[in-house]
């Protein structure tokens, strides 16, 4: 039991435990920082801008492949034959 208490203090994860499950909003806040550092202020409206619409693009993508299952479950299947002719 030691071990594992030492183990997390050194930042080391427990077995089984993912690592980015110790991220909390410090690490968040450092992760910005240094985005708003790389791209810097004028190009980051432009970069949310783009997520955005990327973001939009994906859910619509979703939304029609959700409806064309739909459509296929509906429709029956027209390989079928009667197998007893």
């Amino acid at each position: 039991m030691g071990e594992a208490l030492a183990a997390t203090a050194r930042g080391v994860p427990e077995k089984g435990r993912p690592v980015f499950a110790n991220i909390g909003p410090p690490e968040i806040l450092i992760g910005l920082l240094v985005i708003a550092l790389l791209f810097g202020g004028a190009k980051l409206p432009k970069l949310a801008r783009s997520l955005g619409s990327a973001k939009g693009e994906f859910e619509k993508g979703l939304k029609e492949g959700e409806q064309l299952s739909a459509q296929a479950d509906d429709e029956p299947a027209k390989d079928t034959k009667d197998s007893t002719a």
